[in-house]
């Protein structure tokens, strides 16, 4: 493993500062800004674990900043859309009740002195990708002003399963490790959100 200070993490943290730049562009109604951001934030995210794979720049606090920093972006946009009114509140609360939940449980497993291994569920990855691609969808519409029709209710809808869905799977599995090892829980091989950088 690297040392912390890697390109990798300096990109990240460079995606962490692209977050009040989307909220900012958001309010101001510039979707094209926004969209932009957004778009941005994405392939740096891609470039940034391709760095850290090839170069063998992996780090442990890029295993927790790389998370954060898509989270904030991604949970910062939902909210923000919820607040101009483009997005449902119902849809934005429980986007960001499913993060917090999960967030809890990790603090929770922590102060019973049991950390939950940092592992990925795999419904949690592909909420993650749909929440990515829905934003990416009214972004664009906003920036680009095209109707996207029926993929809009579709992409709502699909977002509020995996997100309620994913959010259920790691109660139970955070229920299953915290008492299959009294003591010790998190040897378990239990799974939080987190990432393979």
């Amino acid at each position: 493993m690297a040392s912390n200070i890697t390109i990798p993490n300096l990109i990240t943290v460079v995606r962490l500062i692209l977050v009040p730049v989307a909220i900012d562009a958001l309010l101001a109604e510039r979707y094209d800004v926004a969209f932009w951001v957004f778009l941005i934030a994405g392939v740096s995210d891609g470039i940034d674990g391709w760095i850290a794979r090839r170069f063998d720049q992996r780090s442990e606090l890029g295993a927790y900043l790389d998370p954060i920093a898509d989270k904030a972006l991604l949970v910062s946009i939902f909210v923000t859309l919820g607040l101009v009114g483009v997005l449902p509140v119902w849809l934005v609360i429980l986007v960001v009740s499913r993060d917090i939940l999960i967030v809890g449980g990790v603090v929770l497993s922590w102060m019973l002195g049991s950390a939950v291994p940092i592992r990925p569920l795999l419904v949690s990855k592909a909420n993650t990708t749909v929440q990515i691609a829905f934003a990416a969808l009214v972004l664009s519409a906003g920036a680009f002003g095209w109707d996207p029709g029926r993929l809009w209710f579709a992409g709502e809808m699909l977002v509020a399963a995996l997100t309620a869905i994913s959010g259920a799977a790691y109660v139970f599995d955070w229920l299953r490790v915290m008492s299959s090892a009294p003591g010790d829980p998190g040897r378990a091989g239990g799974s939080v959100e987190g990432t393979d950088e």
